[in-house]
């Protein structure tokens, strides 16, 4: 009975231990990405295409100034790999220019010289 008592209380240490040290590993990172995202529309679209990096928190625009801030899992995502996924959704990001090819197939309000 004891060697069952004591394999148990193992086990839920070494269960414990590995929760914890997984839990640790994981870091949120948040980004602000200057982008050339014109409206809600924009919006919309810069969610779906950050929803295919794995990592991915949350995506939010602020239309005023065009700035992203993204939430990721540093584990997962880096800076890099957000820009190259809003360059090819169509959107300049930061230093990233738009692919010009997903930019030319963007829905013309969300293009830079769009009137709204």
């Amino acid at each position: 009975m004891r060697s069952v008592k004591k394999s148990a209380t193992m086990a839920i240490a070494i269960v414990t231990f590995l929760a914890f040290t997984a839990f640790t590993n994981y870091k949120t990172e948040t980004v602000k990405i200057q982008t050339s995202a014109v409206c809600g529309s924009c919006e919309s679209t810069l969610k779906t295409a950050l929803s295919k990096v794995d990592g991915i928190k949350s995506v939010s625009l602020n239309v005023d100034n065009a700035v992203l801030t993204v939430k990721y899992d540093s584990k997962q995502a880096d800076t890099d790999k957000i820009r190259k996924a809003i360059s090819l959704a169509g959107y300049d990001a930061d230093d990233v220019k738009a692919d010009p090819t997903a930019y030319e197939n963007l829905h013309s309000c969300c293009k830079k010289d769009a009137v709204h």
